[in-house]
């Protein structure tokens, strides 16, 4: 994508897409409610087989699709429980029928499941009102025999708070979590005392973004749990996006006060016990587990061991930085490395043997992924240094624990572990693999570093406009490169990537800059991952493609009013961080800067789809749909309220 076209995305930010970009993607086919009910898919709920963009030799399960549904919505009203047992009952039997003839080899996408949802309602004569929890039953059915076929000792059981009585509840709330009197007001006590008999590990939390972490470090391999649609909405997405066995029962109420639940749909989910022949559902769980696992401290040491033993000085400077390597993050970039690789040679790792296959990974695929990672991880040494950041990972940044010139000294040995993962292992991986992949990440470390030089020097700029497409410039510089990096690592290990190498620059670079937008506008929410505080983008002064859109939408007044409000130290005394915060939010709503800004995600969304609409194989296909995903799930996450794991 270039220059032009970055232009256009900024001209159109006043538009919607088209329907001809990205509105259907390349899904395995939506099998229908049933082999008797195959006709009653309507027209508008495939594309036309003619149109899709696979090759002539593809399989027939590709013949038709469901459309895929870009575009940003409100759906609040769309999560209201039935109010009756017998309602609820009906429709649970509909799911059981529909659910029973579909092909479980792979996760339904949320899209797909959608469809089927409303063609259920529409066929009862129920409203669209009832739309998620009818998808929440049918998840819970397509996956209810992967989770009886896993032993309740290796699941993990969610309650939320709010099953309890609010008022006149005995209970009181210790370091170990809720601490139920059993008094028989409520079902906590029933639940709990189950799950706990038949070895189950317990979370009571309100959210659980946590969750998939518990999962990808193995202490579990199933979920099953209580939950508001609300929750189960922000929650579970990323779960069942990499084929996660889940089940759930959704809460009467979203009231977050003396709710109630279906007890014995409860006491059935947990009592569950395996049937035969279940068939299994492709997973990412393996390659995430496989990712996160290089960083532990055996692993590392056996992976890449270390140099230098001993406290003196000399090996000071390797002890910090294998230190920080195994710090915190969520191993997004070996995980693309090692998924992509899987996905160039037979898809094995998210089979039922996905665990065997992973295990057969070469010491040198290891390194390559672990590369992407240092230089990640380096990066972010030297960015906290610039940002003068106080904390990483809820400990003290390297520079704040050991000075600045340490920190700089850290990145940069980080910089060189990482080429070295890859410079040594010409004997396994071929002189012309290692040279490919070096050259990739030394093009994508040129990049990033001319994209972070353009923040800083804007940032330390008495000028502060900024033109939207300069934003877009910068964040395709900063963002991408590491995406990119990572997605061609994997592809190089597999084989020769030619044919990839544009393909994957397009993806990662329109997949890069829609996460950089997401990550704005999330700033402005109080993300729960890495800032805690709304606009802190404004106070530490970074370039914004919102910045760039209030500048450009905003009379000339007001443009000087918000270029003085930076201008000026925070807390002069002329306004408080508050107060300019609230200000520079109420320009950019008059400006439509958020909603611009939403459908620019929008935009680069549909860009990436249709870029994986035409990849080969399916499994690379797959995992690049998961990856937009997962990465570009625009909801902010809910903020776990952890009581007790037991």
């Amino acid at each position: 994508m270039d220059d032009a076209a970055l232009t256009t995305d900024v001209g159109r930010a006043s538009g919607l897409p088209g329907e001809d970009e990205g509105q259907a993607r390349g899904l395995p086919h939506l099998v229908a409610l049933g082999s008797a009910r195959d006709d009653t898919v309507t027209q508008q709920e495939r594309e036309p087989a003619k149109e899709l963009p696979y090759s002539e030799d593809a399989p027939p399960e590709f013949a038709g699709e469901a459309p895929r549904k870009s575009k940003r919505r409100q759906t609040a009203h769309l999560k209201l429980v039935p109010q009756s047992k017998d309602l609820r009952e009906k429709l649970q039997a509909a799911a059981v029928l529909v659910v029973g003839p579909l092909d479980k080899s792979r996760p339904l996408t949320k899209d797909e499941m959608e469809v089927i949802a409303r063609r259920v309602l529409t066929e009862a004569g129920q409203p669209e009102g009832y739309l998620g929890w009818m998808m929440v039953v049918l998840a819970t059915e397509f996956w209810k025999d992967q989770v009886a076929a896993i032993p309740p000792s290796r699941r993990l059981f969610l309650l939320p708070h709010c099953l309890k009585h609010a008022e006149g509840c005995p209970a009181d709330y210790d370091e170990f979590g809720l601490e139920c009197k059993k008094c028989g007001a409520c079902s906590i006590a029933d639940f709990r005392g189950l799950a706990d008999e038949m070895g189950y590990k317990v979370l009571v939390a309100e959210g659980s973004p946590i969750v998939l972490k518990i999962i990808v470090s193995g202490y579990v391999d199933a979920i099953v749990g209580v939950a508001c649609l609300n929750v189960l909405e922000k929650a579970i997405d990323k779960i069942l996006l990499a084929g996660i066995p889940c089940m759930a029962v959704p809460l009467l109420s979203s009231d977050c006060r003396n709710t109630s639940v279906d007890d014995d749909w409860v006491m059935r989910m947990i009592k569950l016990q395996a049937g035969e022949n279940t068939q299994q559902t492709r997973t990412y769980v393996h390659l995430l587990r496989a990712a996160s696992n290089l960083f532990k401290s055996e692993e590392l040491q056996r992976v890449i061991p270390r140099q230098r033993q001993g406290t003196d000085p000399i090996a000071a400077t390797e002890a910090i930085a294998y230190d920080f390597l195994a710090k915190g993050g969520k191993y997004s970039r070996p995980f693309i490395t090692l998924a992509v690789y899987d996905a160039l040679t037979g898809g094995k790792a998210t089979g039922a043997s996905g665990a065997e296959e992973v295990a057969k990974f070469s010491d040198s695929v290891r390194r390559a992924a672990m590369s992407i990672e240092t230089f990640h991880k380096a990066s972010l040494v030297h960015d906290d240094i610039e940002d003068d950041d106080a904390f990483r990972y809820g400990e003290e940044t390297v520079h704040k624990k050991y000075g600045t010139a340490t920190a700089i000294n850290i990145g940069d040995y980080l910089i060189g572990m990482g080429y070295r993962l890859v410079s040594r292992e010409t004997k396994t991986l071929g002189a012309e693999t290692v040279a490919d992949i070096l050259d990739c990440l030394a093009d994508a470390h040129l990049r990033l570093s001319e994209g972070q030089g353009a923040e800083l020097l804007w940032r330390d700029s008495l000028d502060k406009r900024l033109k939207p497409l300069d934003a877009l410039k910068i964040y395709a510089l900063k963002t991408a490169p590491a995406f990119e990096a990572a997605l061609y690592s994997g592809a190089r290990l597999a084989g020769p990537a030619e044919k990839y190498v544009e393909p994957i620059k397009q993806f990662a670079r329109n997949l890069g800059v829609a996460f950089q937008i997401l990550n704005d506008l999330n700033d402005w929410d109080g993300d729960d991952h890495n800032k805690l505080a709304a606009g802190g983008d404004i106070t530490g002064g970074r370039p914004t493609v919102l910045w760039a859109l209030a500048l450009e939408g905003l009379p000339a007044a007001k443009q000087q009013e918000l270029l003085a409000m930076v201008s000026q130290p925070p807390d002069d005394g002329t306004r408080s961080v508050p107060a300019t915060l609230a200000r520079v939010r109420e320009l950019y709503e008059e400006a439509g800067v958020f909603e611009k800004a939403t459908r620019l995600i929008e935009k680069h969304q549909a860009r990436a789809e249709k870029i994986a609409d035409e990849i080969q194989p399916e499994e690379l296909r797959a995992l690049l749909y998961y990856l937009i995903d997962s990465v570009l799930d625009h909801r902010p996450a809910a903020a776990p309220v952890l009581t007790s794991i037991q």
